[in-house]
């Protein structure tokens, strides 16, 4: 019988909590990492017990771990045979890992500037990594998504990192600029039917799409709006908090911006907004159903200045029309008093059938369902807060 893993990161951890397909009883392990945020986890799909997590600190620098168990045992597979992964004082060495932006003539872009809050140009440095997704039908090769913008691979198993310098140099960065999260290039979809197709997502520079594995991009932002640019349709500039899409159709990716939920069945050539009745289109996650390619979810949040449910009423919204008509999803949800806010790597979908739909809140509660969203379940309380959560199914 198949099992449950969901890899949790966290502002002071990372947890990994564990059930059996019914979903009802959890065990949870961890903190893995304790005191470090660890800023995401991920698992790959041709091999559930390759994990990589992205472990930060703003004093010891940025380390990628990896488990080849489950997550039982980690190691730094950026450290070189013999050297010792940790400090004198026992702290795990950040060096072990390096990000260096590709400048060279044979591979790479000039470091130039980006757009700064002041509307000033502003040195492009390497800040932390955001997002790790190890790519289809090769559990060594992995994806990074970095602050300030870039995308790096590994095909080495995190040993070793390249910039896929098309991305940051394709000649419009200098008009990228950070949200409030900072310049972080969030989203990475590797197309399992075709690994050459590849999405990525910006905060604040928009959608963009590769169709040669990374080596040349395209903007993907027609059809998005956002008033705070002097030009409100300009082709970069868009704050894309999430995007998402079902494997079944690599054309059709669903938005959440930081307003408007947002469709397009043309891989992004044309965008056109599904918000339809949502209390609120402004939130941070958005997934898609594991077997319903038209049901999709998000958890709409207040405003941008209010990072909390409407009313303190925590709701998830499920449309199965692929937007436009959304329902309220409250069964097990807290009904009163609730002021935390939904992360936007924070909601993940398991393919067991129910389809299962977990989140993760600023507040350390992480909220399952095993019933497609019909009902939830408070699967722990009191973890530090959730930055990221991700589901696994083991066979």
């Amino acid at each position: 019988m198949s099992s449950l893993r969901l890899l949790i990161g966290t502002r002071k951890g990372a947890f990994i909590l564990t059930a059996d397909a019914k979903r009802k009883n959890w065990r949870v392990d961890g903190p893995h990492f304790p005191g470090w945020p660890v800023y995401h986890l991920k698992g790959s799909a041709d091999d559930p017990n390759r994990i990589y997590a992205s472990q930060v600190s703003d004093w010891f620098g940025q380390i990628i771990q990896r488990s080849d168990d489950g997550g039982k045992s980690w190691l730094q597979p950026g450290t070189p045979p013999g050297e010792q992964a940790k400090a004198p004082n026992g702290m795990p060495k950040g060096e072990s890992n390096k990000f260096v932006y590709d400048t060279s003539e044979a591979t790479g872009k000039p470091l130039t500037t980006h757009q700064w809050y002041d509307g000033t140009q502003h040195p492009w440095e390497f800040k932390r990594v955001w997002h790790l997704e190890p790519a289809p039908g090769n559990p060594d090769q992995v994806y990074a998504g970095i602050e300030d913008a870039a995308l790096f691979q590994s095909r080495d198993g995190g040993r070793t990192w390249q910039e896929l310098a098309g991305l940051r140099g394709h000649g419009t960065g200098p008009r990228w600029m950070p949200g409030a999260g900072g310049m972080c290039l969030h989203t990475i979809i590797a197309d399992p039917a075709d690994p050459r197709r590849i999405y990525v997502a910006i905060s604040a520079a928009g959608a963009f799409r590769s169709l040669d594995g990374g080596a040349s991009w395209t903007p993907i932002n027609r059809g998005l709006r956002s008033n705070f640019l002097p030009d409100p349709t300009a082709e970069i500039g868009h704050c894309v908090h999430h995007v998402t899409m079902h494997p079944a159709r690599p054309q059709t990716l669903y938005m959440q911006k930081h307003w408007d939920v947002m469709r397009t069945d043309d891989g992004g050539d044309n965008w056109r907004e599904v918000s339809g009745n949502l209390p609120t289109d402004f939130g941070f996650v958005i997934d898609v159903h594991a077997h319903e390619p038209e049901t999709i979810y998000v958890v709409p949040i207040k405003s941008d200045s209010e990072h909390f449910p409407l009313e303190g009423k925590l709701r998830v919204y499920r449309s199965r029309t692929g937007g436009n008509e959304w329902q309220e999803l409250s069964r097990g949800l807290p009904e009163r008093d609730c002021y935390v806010n939904v992360l936007r790597d924070a909601m993940s979908v398991d393919k067991l059938d129910p389809c299962g739909v977990y989140f993760g809140t600023t507040g350390g509660q992480v909220y399952g369902s095993a019933d497609g969203g019909e009902s939830w379940q408070a699967i722990v309380h009191d973890l530090p807060a959730v930055l990221s959560v991700e589901a696994q199914v083991i066979p």
